[in-house]
């Protein structure tokens, strides 16, 4: 486990923004409590709370990752609209104390869903 610094910056802040994210033209994830986790020259990162996510669409892969900062992740397939996204959202179940804030709560990779909007 490797600790965030000067060289390797992380921060997770509450996100004033409503978060929604949409896939296949559906909603599969909308929530005024998201958190935006920040790190080194990475792009910021909306993880949005389990409860906010709409669970049926929402399948768990094989896959799985590290990361020497944040823990283990594991990775959901996304149904909706007719679109199926292999590994479209990654949660840590258990991570690291300098990241907690994110446990509980599920990210998307950009590129794989139809949108991530930050809305006023």
């Amino acid at each position: 486990m490797k600790e965030p610094g000067p060289d390797h910056p992380i921060t997770v802040a509450p996100n004033p923004h409503r978060i929604r994210v949409v896939l296949g033209g559906i909603i599969v994830a909308e929530t005024t409590h998201a958190l935006t986790l920040r790190e080194a020259g990475h792009p910021a990162v909306h993880y949005v709370p389990r409860q906010d996510i709409a669970a049926d669409l929402f399948d768990r892969s094989s896959r799985q990752s590290h990361c020497p900062y944040k823990g283990d992740a594991t990775y959901f397939t996304v149904s909706a609209g007719g679109l199926v996204r292999r590994d479209a959202a990654w949660s840590y179940e258990t991570p690291f104390p300098a990241v907690a804030a994110i446990g509980g709560h599920v990210a998307f990779f950009p590129d794989k869903v139809d949108a991530i909007e930050e809305l006023s």
